[in-house]
């Protein structure tokens, strides 16, 4: 990843190497905004839209405006937002994986590389939405109870392995090891990432009614 014509690349020494991030620091110090007077929210916002200016999907007017962001104006003004990566639970993220896989077939039939069709930012699946209780009240309901599952879920278990075993940037956690929000604090939850050199915050999208919640581990 290159610097941009912010200039604000910094590079530094960590326990792992050399490494670098996009200081906030030096964008105040340029001039553009009062950076420490924002709220940490609308700052990793504003780090991912300076690491992230192309000018396409991310211009300079995106990081001066939320630079100089506001609360007591209105704006109508979008925010261009790149997450690190998405977690998904099985309701909402099967049929996602359904797409991907129509789109493999597709590429197929345009005679082209259905490899190529990925994730393009790591994706985790939890599977939690198909548990249901069956037995209870003994000290081995717990394995009846995911015998059942298991039984009873066959088809999209065996869908979703195909599809960690295909798709990169393709994640899945079977039944068992717990609820979405619970996986993604104790598991998958990095709090920071380090990726083509560079490091920032760990930031997500989700499909899951907790995604609010579990994207605020500070």
């Amino acid at each position: 990843m290159k610097d941009n014509q912010f200039g604000c690349r910094i590079n530094f020494e960590s326990s792992e190497g050399k490494t670098a991030l996009y200081s906030l620091e030096k964008l105040q110090k340029d001039g553009i905004g009062t950076i420490d007077r924002l709220p940490f929210s609308i700052r990793i916002l504003l780090e991912q839209a300076l690491r992230n200016v192309d000018d396409f999907q991310v211009c300079a007017e995106d990081v001066t405006a939320l630079a100089n962001w506001n609360a007591a104006e209105k704006s109508n003004q979008e925010i261009p937002y790149k997450p690190t990566r998405v977690i998904l639970q099985d309701f909402t993220g099967v049929p996602a994986v359904v797409d991907l896989a129509a789109l493999r077939s597709a590429m197929v039939a345009m005679n082209g590389d259905p490899s190529v069709i990925n994730p393009r930012i790591p994706v985790d699946l939890v599977i939690d939405h198909s548990i249901q209780v069956d037995a209870f009240g003994s000290s081995g309901a717990l394995k009846k109870n995911m015998e059942i599952e298991f039984a009873r879920n066959r088809e999209r278990y065996e869908f979703l392995k195909w599809g960690k075993q295909a798709f990169d940037n393709f994640n899945v956690y079977p039944p068992g090891i717990g609820i979405v929000h619970q996986v993604n604090l104790e598991r998958v939850a990095t709090v920071v990432q380090s990726r083509d050199g560079v490091c920032f915050p760990d930031t997500l999208v989700g499909t899951d009614s907790h995604t609010t919640m579990i994207n605020g581990l500070g």
